[in-house]
């Protein structure tokens, strides 16, 4: 059984940083593309970045030279270094395992900034 567990969502000032993280167990983590997405209220879930198996990662415009997404395949986690967070980043914050045509997702944390 696929699960995928988030953390690190909080309340935070603009201008300030948090780092999440999502352990996975029940993949094989390492062959797998890991995404964090996110949703706000009002608005549909999209991507805010991806790292592959072979270590390329992509971001959304929004995010680039602020987020930073990295693996540790000895640990099964993927993290999200947010940093010069935004109040419009404000959203759940979902974690996604995808293979092969399978897509896996998280409970979701909650990122509030907010002063």
């Amino acid at each position: 059984q696929v699960q995928l567990v988030e953390s690190g969502g909080d309340l935070v000032q603009p201008g300030g940083s948090l780092r999440l993280s999502c352990a996975a167990s029940g993949i094989i983590f390492s062959i797998y593309t890991m995404g964090w997405y996110r949703q706000a209220p009002g608005k549909q879930r999209e991507l805010v970045a991806a790292i592959i198996r072979g270590g390329r990662k992509d971001y959304a415009d929004s995010v680039k030279g602020r987020f930073t997404i990295s693996r540790d395949n000895a640990k099964n986690t993927v993290y999200l270094q947010m940093n010069s967070l935004k109040p419009e980043d404000t959203a759940v914050y979902y974690c996604n395992a995808a293979f092969a045509g399978n897509s896996n997702w998280g409970q979701g944390t909650q990122v509030t900034v907010s002063s």
